[in-house]
């Protein structure tokens, strides 16, 4: 076989869409068709000569020398995938069929380049595990997770970020953020920041790659120098517009990002959306499930598996619980006079005061109406229970300024505790009840 290109059956090869090329048994290029340069972006003089191994993708040389070496051991390869280098550093995915020829002491292959295909594949696999991501997770964080090492299976990821916008707010936050660098991307002045903020502006996307032409205005500086990192920024694209964005760094001088790269995201973080929305309803209605919508408040269903809990971990360590009954004399007089808005109001601030006389680790929930309760998971002494229930009376009686009227509020508080009261949820919720209502009528009296 002739090891140049040379007529009349070099003119025939250069008319294949696939290419074909020989190597020698020092693994160098001795004859390549016109297709190479379409494919790699390198010439034929360019590539004779030259090592085949350098033009393959550093993941891929290893198990390539080994296929190489039992091609010249006498076993053809057909349908052999790798990735190759082009000449401009995108990525190119290759099928290869090729054989040894002992006459001419030659590797003979046929590449095909498959690129578009694989990255078909791969959108429909990120697709797919994106979908199944979004209905396993259990939050958006291990939403964000998965999708973080989706993403980095076909996308060199290491530092990942995803922002998403509070319109109502008016602020971003990053409920994941992967980068050494910079560890908190919502200060002012970091890279990863302003790089969201104007993807999420201008609703486009943006890639920023090493000696760049022309990159956006204010970017200028990243795109300095061969060993800068590449930056690839995509919008998080809904129906309701623009809810954040999602942004990719790779390493100084490791595999750059792509035109193609850029596509594919986009794609994906369509997806991404959508999967971002459907979890954040689910929470909404989950939310709204499990607390009052006024006072934001456990609703009397969250206050009841708490409850539970606190009582089977009292029962376990042989400790002690209470549950504080809180009604609110005269609730409906302030309605009646000053209206439901500034009703609203009243209980708003009394759930605020309330929450300012528990420990954090307690419950104040709202269970209707002016009805509030208050658990105290773990207490010492029975005194304990008491005594909060002094401080809620002190707070709650203190004059109120709602919306220009001056209201005076007292509360009546019925105090049940475990193990005294009874072991049970109803046995205890019944006698805060009762008390409560002892006390209420008590309060009564004193004012007839």
């Amino acid at each position: 076989m002739t090891t140049r290109n040379s007529a009349p059956m070099a003119s025939y090869i250069d008319l294949l869409l696939d290419a074909v090329c020989a190597v020698d048994k020092q693994g160098r290029f001795v004859f390549v068709s016109a297709a190479c340069e379409r494919i790699f972006g390198y010439s034929p003089d360019e590539l004779i000569g030259q090592p085949m191994i350098d033009l393959v993708h550093p993941a891929d040389r290893q198990r390539t020398l080994d296929a190489a070496r039992e091609i010249m051991g006498g076993e053809p390869k057909l349908n052999f995938e790798n990735r190759y280098l082009r000449k401009d550093g995108q990525v190119v995915h290759i099928l290869w069929s090729a054989r040894w020829s002992e006459v001419d002491q030659l590797r003979i292959a046929v590449a095909r380049d498959i690129t578009e295909r694989k990255q078909a594949e791969s959108r429909q696999a990120a697709l797919y595990a994106i979908s199944e991501a979004a209905h396993a997770a259990e939050d958006l964080l291990a939403l964000f997770k998965r999708i973080h090492l989706i993403i980095g299976e076909w996308l060199p990821a290491l530092n990942f970020s995803v922002a998403l916008y509070d319109e109502h707010c008016a602020e971003l936050n990053f409920p994941y953020h992967v980068d050494d660098h910079e560890p908190q991307p919502e200060q002012p002045g970091t890279i990863t920041g302003r790089l969201c903020a104007e993807v999420i502006r201008s609703g486009l996307p943006i890639l920023l790659t090493p000696d760049q032409e022309n990159p956006p205005q204010g970017f200028e500086v990243l795109v300095t120098g061969q060993n800068s990192p590449c930056w690839l920024g995509v919008p998080l694209n809904s129906q309701n517009g623009t809810i954040g964005a999602l942004i990719v760094k790779s390493i100084p001088g490791g595999e750059r990002y792509t035109e193609q790269d850029k596509e594919l995201l986009q794609y994906v973080c369509a997806q991404v959306a959508t999967a971002i929305e459907r979890k954040q309803l689910h929470e909404r209605l989950q939310r709204m499930a499990q607390y009052d919508q006024l006072t934001q408040l456990p609703n009397r269903g969250l206050l009841r598996d708490r409850l539970k809990v606190a009582i089977e971990a009292a029962r376990m360590a042989q400790g002690r619980m209470a549950l504080l009954y809180v009604d609110l004399d005269r609730f409906k007089q302030v309605n009646d006079t000053h209206g439901h808005a500034v009703g609203d109001m009243l209980l708003q601030t009394v759930a605020n005061r309330l929450k300012g006389c528990v420990r954090e680790t307690d419950t104040v929930a709202r269970i209707g109406g002016d009805e509030f309760v208050v658990l105290l998971h773990s207490i010492h002494a029975s005194g304990d229970a008491d005594c909060v229930a002094g401080k809620i009376r002190q707070v709650l009686s203190a004059p109120l300024r709602l919306d220009g009227h001056s209201l005076n509020i007292q509360p009546s508080i019925g105090v049940a505790q475990y193990p005294e009261h009874g072991t049970e949820e109803k046995q205890l919720f019944r006698h805060a009840d009762e008390a409560m209502y002892t006390a209420k009528r008590e309060h009564h009296l004193r004012l007839v």
